[in-house]
């Protein structure tokens, strides 16, 4: 049987597209990604040298509830982004650590930075947050189910994070906008937006 993509189209469809990999040659070596030179030949004959960001698995979490009135919201978080120079509105993320499952990040970012134990974790999607340059994958997962056991922040030493409670219909509404300015972020309402589908109580 035809190997198929998830979309349906035959691998044998696009085999002709793959770049064959030679070698791959570390650049340069930073505190949140590597950088390598990565030698790769096309199936026609050309061959070339490319650009490779090594970063590890992100998460970012979408904390849902709804609040004394039955209103949907967001957990989110403020804090200045200094690749922006900016400060930005998100749902809380991070970095998965050596030998920790997706998940488990999850749940320990949100508690570092929330102080927010949950229930209920759901993978909304998985994608490669930019295959243009970078290797890495990065994680969405609804959170749900507020254990009422909340803990002081366990923040980074530079880590500066405001706690807001955001209703779902305005972050529907504003993201991409003025603070709501984290590709990312778009990447994780999509996946979110997505799930509505089957569960559309989410949003009412």
């Amino acid at each position: 049987m035809e190997d198929t993509h998830e979309d349906g189209v035959g691998k044998d469809m696009t085999a002709h597209l793959v770049w064959e990999t030679e070698g791959r040659e570390l650049a340069w070596k930073g505190p949140i990604f590597d950088v390598y030179h990565v030698k790769r030949h096309s199936s026609d004959g050309r061959c070339s040298s490319f650009i490779e960001v090594a970063a590890p698995e992100w998460v970012t979490m979408l904390p849902w509830y709804r609040d004394e009135k039955g209103v949907p919201h967001f957990v989110m978080v403020e804090q200045f982004r200094h690749g922006s120079g900016t400060v930005t509105r998100e749902f809380p993320a991070g970095v998965v650590e050596k030998n920790e499952s997706p998940e488990a990040a999850a749940r320990r970012e949100l508690r570092e930075e929330t102080g927010i134990d949950v229930m209920t974790v759901s993978l909304l999607g998985r994608v490669n947050p930019n295959a243009a340059f970078m290797n890495n994958y990065s994680n969405f997962f609804l959170m749900e189910g507020f254990e009422g056991k909340v803990v002081p922040q366990q923040l980074d030493m530079n880590e500066q994070i405001d706690i807001i409670s955001v209703p779902v219909s305005d972050v529907v509404r504003d993201m991409g906008n003025s603070l709501y300015g984290n590709g990312i972020m778009m990447m994780a309402l999509g996946f979110f937006l997505r799930a509505t589908f089957h569960r559309p109580g989410l949003l009412s």
